[in-house]
């Protein structure tokens, strides 16, 4: 199981970046939410989902990152230089914290879900989450956490309840500013 930051400090492609991470808690959101924005990197980064090539890290993009508090799972809404959404990207976690910087941080359990921006979802590497099973990396009550996370997030996207998509859109739209993590003029998130 591998410890993921939110700063993404160790990514050596990425030569350049700028991180805001804020904690916020109000009716609507509960938990870390960081920005992490692209200035310079070697080359960028692209995934291919499906039939779909999607180039999803580049100079100007930024990642916007929920932390949702006692959740077993983080969510990134990948922009791209237009600020248009590329993909979100959601992370099954085993555990959250935050460092004495203060900077997010979560134990990877493997599994993750893509949803592209024209509403096509992918289940990925269910296949890494059984080796690790079967190498005894994880336990089995690490297997049936993630299996149950996945199930309850793509549970709540089909079922159109889950809140991230909307909320990311509505941010990118309010204005994020990498320097000051904005969320309106209540300070809130919306």
């Amino acid at each position: 199981m591998k410890r993921k930051f939110g700063d993404r400090a160790n990514w050596r492609r990425v030569t350049q970046r700028k991180f805001a991470s804020r904690y916020v808690e109000n009716p609507y959101f509960s938990g870390y939410i960081t920005l992490y924005g692209i200035e310079a990197l070697r080359e960028p980064l692209w995934k291919t989902y499906g039939r779909h090539t999607f180039r999803i890290a580049d100079k100007g993009y930024s990642w916007l990152q929920y932390y949702p508090k006692d959740a077993h799972y983080i969510i990134t809404a990948m922009f791209d230089d237009r600020n248009e959404i590329v993909e979100w990207y959601i992370d099954i976690c085993k555990n959250q914290g935050v460092t004495d910087q203060g900077v997010p941080w979560f134990d990877d359990l493997y599994l993750d879900i893509v949803v592209l921006r024209n509403g096509e979802v992918f289940l990925l590497d269910q296949d890494e989450l059984d080796d690790a099973l079967g190498r005894k990396v994880i336990t089995p009550r690490d297997y049936g956490l993630a299996t149950q996370t996945a199930r309850e997030v793509l549970h709540m996207i089909d079922a159109h309840v889950f809140p991230y998509f909307l909320m990311s859109l509505n941010h990118c739209r309010q204005g994020f500013e990498l320097d000051e993590l904005w969320f309106g003029e209540s300070g809130g998130v919306q």
